[in-house]
């Protein structure tokens, strides 16, 4: 390995510092925007989720590459609900949000409360 390639680690609070380092390192602009949202990773927890909407709420993150802690009891149908704990990036949000919208179970309604609390994330990092 070359020993003159020099690494740091970055974790951006949000999209708006994402994009602006992006830009620093001489990228395009376009590119920039589009990879602003896999920049930013989030991790957010829900409550009290009902387990067939936890189980496609799992389902629907894995398959964008993301990922969802559940109880061990989801899997097994044990209770009624549980916590949920989603890890992913601002666009497999964006993306499993928009396949949520079309599900069963409530996860349209918890599609609408991602989007509105993820925003309010954003715009509070972002200092707006």
């Amino acid at each position: 390995m070359n020993e003159n390639i020099q690494m740091s680690i970055h974790e951006f609070p949000n999209m708006v510092k994402a994009k602006e380092a992006i830009l620093q390192i001489g990228a395009d602009p376009r590119g920039a925007e589009i990879l602003k949202e896999k920049a930013v990773f989030r991790v957010v927890q829900l409550n009290q989720v009902p387990l067939k909407a936890a189980n496609l709420l799992k389902q629907t993150f894995l398959a964008k590459g993301a990922d969802a802690a559940v109880s061990w009891k989801t899997s097994a149908f044990r209770g009624e609900y549980t916590d949920v704990i989603l890890l992913g990036t601002v666009r497999q949000y964006r993306l499993a949000i928009a396949e949520l919208q079309l599900q069963p179970f409530g996860l349209k309604d918890i599609a609408d409360a991602l989007t509105m609390f993820l925003l309010k994330i954003e715009e509070k990092s972002a200092g707006i």
